[in-house]
């Protein structure tokens, strides 16, 4: 009698442990939309990213996203010089003497074939840095 209450036991997890699969990134939100380095300590940008996953509506921190300077089509610019960096965290800042304005990327569902030439990700959500 008590195996089968451990098989169900089993079963239980089992199943509800297959609910989660299946489900896929379907927004990302970065914040700060928009921001001037010169107003953040040593001018380094904490972006913070979150977003909503397929079948539900709630806003959860997403984790585990790829981070780039890219475009606002999704495309990351690879290898190119650009007036910003991001860490793998989303931290992000100037480089040394530059000027302008670059967009930050954080998404899902790309991957660099060709560091050089960068690449596009189908889920993303994107943020504004200026450099002074």
């Amino acid at each position: 009698m008590p195996w089968k209450v451990g098989l169900w036991a089993v079963i239980a997890v089992v199943v509800l442990a297959g609910l989660g699969c299946g489900s896929h990134l379907s927004s990302v939100n970065l914040t700060p939309g928009v921001a001037d380095a010169k107003n953040f300590p040593n001018g380094q940008v904490q972006f913070i990213a979150t977003g909503t996953y397929s079948g539900s509506s709630k806003v959860v921190p997403l984790t585990n996203l790829t981070w780039c300077v890219g475009a606002t089509n999704g495309g990351c610019k690879g290898n190119v010089i650009s007036v910003a960096s991001v860490s793998s965290s989303g931290v992000a800042q100037c480089l040394p003497g530059a000027t302008g304005t670059a967009t930050i990327l954080a998404g899902s569902g790309g991957h660099a074939t060709n560091p050089d030439r960068g690449f596009n990700m189908s889920v993303f959500g994107s943020a504004q840095i200026t450099c002074p």
